[in-house]
């Protein structure tokens, strides 16, 4: 009887945890959505800008006096981690820890000796792993669960500040890229300085574009518009990735608990009817014993 007790508490248990699994995939899938609804919409702005600002560049326009594109060794290094503020999403935080491990290990060795990488973390996960062996900025925690335009603006137009007075070097931004529901692919990006212009030279088709007043002003005004768009674009594509890994986890985790419970009540019904059976052998026994 005590082992029909603890197999009744075990399936009792896992129904209850099989529920809010259950109820986190739903959850998850009704936010994964939205937030998907919202990078599909803002990707086709994000690369019709970069395709403008190429286009720009590889015409005849000297690019030498914008400092945004000032290449440099990169004594100092900032890199910018989106995480998420909850788990539960299976190795969706541990894919970016490890990543920017790798990355300082590899890429900024020397400056990491020298103290001169900094991280700054959007989401609670990254800082709690990261600012065991970094200097850690943790910004807004809100902006994972309502994305503000103006507060990333702010954010990235110190960063370029910071750029241009020399305070910093180099900007990487290390996040997951949303493929679809069920993939998701841990992405370093080049943030500062902005190296794409001009594209492939051999391939590159590009638009006759009638400007004015010219085009270097126009390039000064369009490149922090664009590096504006891409700091909200690469958070927006974490919050989808984290919602599709979420919603995936939490499907095979109701899976699992499906496939326990199947386990569980087979085996509470095999020690039931050895229970029974004992009892009748007992009774048996006892009326056999009786008679003689």
């Amino acid at each position: 009887m005590g082992n029909l007790k603890e197999i009744r508490t075990r399936i009792t248990s896992i129904e209850s945890t099989q529920k809010i699994t259950s109820s986190m995939k739903l959850v998850s899938a009704a936010k994964l959505r939205r937030a998907q609804t919202a990078i599909q919409h803002l990707r086709p702005y994000s690369q019709k800008l970069s395709e403008i600002l190429n286009d720009l560049a590889s015409s005849n326009t000297s690019t030498e006096q914008l400092q945004l594109i000032d290449e440099r060794e990169p004594e100092k290094v900032v890199i910018v981690v989106i995480t998420s503020n909850k788990g539960l999403c299976g190795a969706f935080n541990s894919n970016i820890v490890k990543t920017v491990n790798h990355l300082v290990e590899e890429k900024y060795a020397e400056q990491h000796r020298a103290g001169n990488v900094r991280l700054i973390c959007f989401g609670k996960k990254g800082n709690e792993h990261l600012s065991k062996h970094f200097p850690v900025m943790l910004y807004n925690e809100k902006l994972l669960d309502n994305p503000d335009f103006s507060e990333l603006s702010a954010i990235a137009d110190d960063l370029m500040k910071q750029f241009v007075n020399h305070e910093v070097d180099k900007v990487d931004i290390v996040y997951n890229q949303f493929l679809n529901a069920a993939t998701q692919r841990v992405t370093v990006e080049e943030y500062l300085p902005v190296t794409k212009l001009g594209g492939d030279e051999e391939n590159k088709v590009t638009n006759d574009y009638i400007i004015e007043p010219s085009a270097d002003k126009l390039l000064k005004e369009l490149i922090p518009k664009i590096l504006r768009t891409q700091l909200y674009k690469t958070l927006s594509d974490s919050i989808a990735s984290e919602h599709g890994a979420r919603m995936i986890s939490m499907t095979k985790a109701t899976d699992n608990a499906t496939e326990i419970l199947r386990d569980l009540r087979l085996k509470y019904n095999n020690a039931r009817q050895s229970s029974i059976t004992n009892e009748l052998i007992e009774i048996v026994s006892g009326a056999n014993a009786l008679n003689g």
